[in-house]
């Protein structure tokens, strides 16, 4: 048993090696592509915004009354989070902040369960360029 285990041993440090050398990867932009039109912003109140567009694994958009727009860009990758669709924070303040924390919502045998919590990121306000 130790013969079979010892070259696991020895094996794994150069896989973990090749994983971890060349270039990061880059993530394609998201569609639609946006142009920031203001300064990003720590915290949107709830009450600006009125639905949400999860676009990719890392970038959310909010939309508020009239043609307002902010896309956040998740500073991690937030693994399931594009396939839920959907997502739920806590607040105790009546504003989300870049700070708080964000679970998808996954659908197990008819149950929405919450999945493992992604950082947010500022609120950009932009400009959706179709």
């Amino acid at each position: 048993m130790k013969a079979a285990f010892l070259p696991m041993l020895v094996l794994a440090p150069l896989a973990l090696t090749a994983c971890s050398e060349g270039e990061p990867r880059k993530m394609p932009p998201p569609s639609p592509a946006a142009e920031a039109i203001g300064p990003a912003e720590n915290c949107l109140p709830i009450t600006q915004f009125s639905s949400s567009k999860i676009r990719d694994d890392w970038t959310i958009d909010f939309f508020g009354a009239g043609s307002k727009v902010w896309r956040v860009t998740l500073p991690n990758k937030c693994g399931g989070l594009k396939s839920a669709d959907t997502f739920t924070y806590e607040t105790s303040l009546s504003q989300l902040c870049k700070q708080d924390i964000i679970y998808p919502l996954n659908q197990y045998g008819g149950h929405l369960q919450r999945g493992a919590g992604c950082g947010m990121g500022p609120f950009v306000p932009v400009k959706l360029i179709k």
